[in-house]
Parts: structure tokens; sequence; C-alpha cells
């Protein structure tokens, strides 16, 4: 992995392509009231040195540096996200309420797609250093369909907090009825019940 972090320098090229989408602040930047000892250390993110030449994790997961993990970026309407998918996994179907995202990989290969608001697929395959725009605020997801070669990506977001929305999560496993998603699937609670089951949902007591 560690040779793929060399083009992590085409994230800087990223972020200077993502139109902000945060409301302007009038100061040159934001910080906490407390934040006393204000230096270099609060403009430094280091959440990426636990992917770096590491092996590849055994589930999809994403770093982000967000205003949530990177308090210097409120305001300043731009954030990232490092996305390792091992063999096989997927980013869920999401969406970005807040940003368009601009997804770089940087390592093996992706499927990807997004649906747009009249109901229509746009799907890709992405190879190295294919770049690929994930409209704001439509359902969208990425894919390693590959059976040996883990896959690697960047985003970048046109907001300091894209708002991220992971659909499986927030229908089946929040707290609404049962029968209200079995009526709106056009199923049965039995079903409901088990597709909640399998994404770690409590059961309903």
């Amino acid at each position: 992995m560690a040779s793929t972090f060399f083009k992590l320098l085409s994230l800087f090229l990223l972020a200077s392509m993502v139109s902000a989408s945060d409301l302007d602040i009038i100061l040159d930047f934001l910080a906490f009231a407390n934040s006393i000892a204000l230096d270099g250390n609060f403009f430094t993110f280091i959440g990426l040195h636990s992917i770096y030449d590491v092996d590849y994790p055994p589930n999809f997961k994403v770093t982000r540096a967000s205003t949530v993990e990177f308090p210097a970026l409120n305001g300043q309407s731009v954030s990232f996200a490092s996305l390792e998918y091992l063999t096989g996994t997927l980013n869920p179907p999401h969406i970005h309420s807040r940003s368009v995202e601009l997804l770089i990989v940087v390592d093996g290969s992706l499927e990807v797609g997004f649906v747009d608001t009249i109901g229509k697929l746009y799907t890709q395959a992405l190879q190295v250093m294919d770049i690929f725009v994930f409209p704001k605020g439509l359902v969208h997801y990425q894919y390693n369909p590959s059976p040996d070669q883990p896959a690697m990506a960047i985003s970048t977001f046109g907001s300091a907090n894209a708002g991220t929305v992971s659909i499986p999560s927030t229908v089946f496993v929040t707290s609404i009825d049962d029968d209200v998603l079995a009526k709106g699937f056009k199923t049965d609670v039995a079903t409901i019940q088990k597709i909640k089951a399998g994404l770690g949902a409590k059961a309903k007591i």
C-alpha cells in the first residue's frame, strides 16, 4: 500500500476542483473559543498515519477528515476521505446531503454507480487514476468486485461536513416500525426483521 501514497498528491488537485457549498465566513478561520495556544498543530491532520504502509483492513473502511475529525476545516468548505476496499467489499448505497463527491482510484479498481432523481442508474468501471463525480444528494455506491486485488480511493467534498447518510443503516437500523417498513417495501415483517438482523439491528421487544 505504501506506493499508493505517492498518488495521494492528486488529492490536492481534487480538493481545488470541488466547488464550495458551505456558507462563507468573515474570518480567516474558525477555532474553538477555548483554543488558547493556537498553532500549526490545529491546522494539521495526522489521521492518515493509520493507513500508511499497513495491510488492508478485513472490511470496507473509511478514514474521514471532516470538521468532526479535523476542526480546522470548519468554515473552509472542504473535506476528504480515504476509502479502503478489501476484495469483494462494498461501500453501501448512501448520500451526501451537503456536497458533491469527487472520487479518484489510487489502487486496484472499482465498480461505481449512482441513481438520479428519475430513477436512472449510471455505472462505471474505474481503474487507477480514474476520477468519478457523484452529484450532490444522489444515492450512490462503490464496489470492489476483484477476487484477489484490494482497492483504495480518495474522495473530496465541497463541504467541511458532507452529511453522509447510509441508506441501509438509516432505514433498517433506526427505530422505524417494522410494519411501516414492510408496507413501504411491499414485503412482510419477517423479511424486514431478517434484514435488520443481518445489519446488526437489535430486535424490537
